[in-house]
């Protein structure tokens, strides 16, 4: 017995590291369930955590074994037991070692801590069990327990963050007030907040690039826009030398970028394009506007505001406000700065820039796709000449602004084109991001699992994606039958060849087959996606 016993633990460690990691990994992603978004994603997910045939077997077993007490046939349980978690072991090590992730686990000290509870949840059944290692019914009444708790490993690793949750606040006051006595040491520090439903992250590396040219710009590394987020880089990445910190302001409800704002104090603030990403945690396009405009409604009078007057929300909005206001646009004639002539290629983008009260026009050109992309790149103009940057000085910043990671970044793929725009997919980069693949030569075609977090008006919203694609490509690559559906109803209603519409359950699927496409011709590929972390259809 006591060999089986060894046999087991081997396979449930086994099992159980793979299946952590894969949970921890989730429970990151989702912000560590703030507004519950980690258990929105175990429901939505709930047959690739839960493995009732496997539950069954090992439960029945156990029940069988406590009933009859037979001790040869004990040790044969446990090896059956053993074996399963083995073949579990190796199905979620194969998943992740497969895995195409944006945006892989991150072992933060917060990731440590969480992992030294899970282990101490697990070691007490171990505990009991040496405790009763001489009787039969209870070693199988524990490693009943043992394997319920190998099977629902994702509520486990919830039941950690909740016991952790004490200890967390802990480390976030601490941080917090280390962070807040930095920016007070650092009275000449300018800070600049950004938001908006999207473009945020894209906006603030294509400024930090455009203010780098003559200031030491410290714009907030990868997606780390959240408290946490804010509070990390201010303590680890800020010294001083930095002049300038941008700081990308992310929010799912009402009243979180004030928070930020109160955190952080900037002076200046950019709104991009106000939308309809989050509205399922907001709650209504209404308090979406709100919550964008908290950041424009707290800066100091001496400050200022970029905003964007090709956006009616902005443009709508009655600010309290009484910061200057710089206004930015495309369509609308009379702002501040306005892009014109505005040409689109597999090269990049090049535009002309005038400036209200300059007769003058200035050409610029971008490694940059896309006419969402010159909007942020007025905004880090707006703001450069508003910090004495000279025109030729911004013309070549501009021209050195580095593409941004998943947002439109084109890039050569084996024998394809690949245009990735996997990050937050939203009804109005969506039809961006398609206009974009319609500038390109050759073959186009679509890669999209739907757009997501759109509330009630989910669907709708993704059947006009459909209705845009149908618009440019010659291929549509729908990944999820179900999730989809509304995509290709729109494909349809514009009467697009239903033989070139291809549905997939995994996005790694689609790369084959576009691959065989491209064999007789140049192929653009649009992967326009917010899900390949979080979501399989399966």
């Amino acid at each position: 017995m006591i060999l089986a016993l060894f046999i087991f633990i081997i396979s449930f460690i086994f099992v159980n590291k793979y299946k952590t990691k894969r949970y921890l990994h989730m429970l990151q992603q989702n912000l560590y369930n703030e507004n519950n978004r980690y258990l929105k994603w175990l429901k939505k997910n709930i047959k690739t955590f839960l493995d009732y045939e496997l539950i069954s077997i090992a439960i029945s077993l156990i029940g069988i074994f406590v009933i009859y007490d037979l001790k040869i046939i004990s040790i044969i349980g446990v090896i059956i037991i053993s074996i399963i978690n083995i073949i579990l072991g190796i199905k979620w090590k194969n998943n992740i070692k497969n895995d195409q992730n944006k945006k892989k686990l991150v072992i933060t000290a917060r990731i440590k801590r969480l992992i030294t509870t899970i282990s101490i949840l697990f070691i007490i059944p171990f505990i009991f069990l040496g405790l009763h290692i001489n009787s039969d019914k209870e070693i199988w009444i524990i490693l009943c327990i043992i394997s319920i708790m190998t099977y629902l490993n994702s509520i486990v690793v919830f039941i950690a963050k909740i016991i952790n949750t004490p200890i967390e606040k802990g480390v976030y006051i601490y941080y917090k007030t280390k962070a807040q006595n930095k920016l007070k040491s650092m009275p000449n520090l300018k800070i600049i907040g950004i938001t908006g439903s999207y473009g945020k992250t894209s906006s603030k590396n294509i400024l930090g690039d455009i203010l780098n040219i003559k200031y030491n710009a410290l714009p907030t590394p990868r997606n780390l826009n959240t408290y946490n987020g804010l509070i990390m880089t201010i303590n680890n990445n800020m010294d001083k030398f930095t002049d300038i910190f941008i700081a990308e302001m992310g929010a799912y409800v009402k009243g979180e970028i004030a928070g930020l704002c109160k955190l952080v104090k900037p002076k200046y603030g950019i709104l991009t394009t106000i939308g309809t990403a989050h509205l399922e945690s907001f709650g209504s396009e209404e308090n979406i506007v709100q919550g964008k405009f908290e950041l424009i409604e707290s800066l100091p009078h001496d400050g200022f505001a970029i905003l964007n007057a090709d956006d009616p929300k902005q443009v709508s909005y009655k600010l309290k406000n009484k910061v200057r206001v710089i206004w930015i646009g495309i369509n609308s004639e009379n702002v501040d700065v306005r892009a014109t002539n505005i040409k689109c290629s597999n090269k990049g983008t090049t535009f002309d820039i005038t400036f209200k009260n300059d007769k003058n026009k200035y050409s610029f050109e971008t490694k940059l796709l896309g006419n969402h992309n010159v909007y942020n790149i007025l905004s880090g103009i707006a703001c450069g000449r508003e910090f004495g940057i000279e025109i030729e000085d911004l013309i070549q910043a501009v021209k050195n602004v580095r593409p941004v990671e998943h947002r439109l970044e084109l890039k050569k793929l084996n024998n394809f084109y690949m245009i990735d725009d996997a990050y937050n997919s939203n009804p109005v980069g969506a039809k961006n991001a398609v206009q974009v693949l319609g500038m390109m030569p050759g073959m186009k075609i679509v890669v999209t699992p739907g757009m997501i977090e759109l509330g009630s008006k989910e669907d709708e919203y993704n059947k006009t994606f459909g209705e845009q694609i149908a618009e440019v490509a010659d291929y549509a690559i729908l990944i999820g039958e179900q999730k989809t559906k509304p995509i290709k109803e729109g494909l349809l209603v514009k009467g697009f060849d239903k033989e070139k519409i291809i549905v997939f359950n995994d996005v790694r699927e689609a790369y084959p087959f576009i691959g065989n496409l491209a064999n007789n011709s140049d192929v653009f590929a649009l992967f326009e996606n917010d899900l390949p972390d979080t979501y399989n259809e399966k």
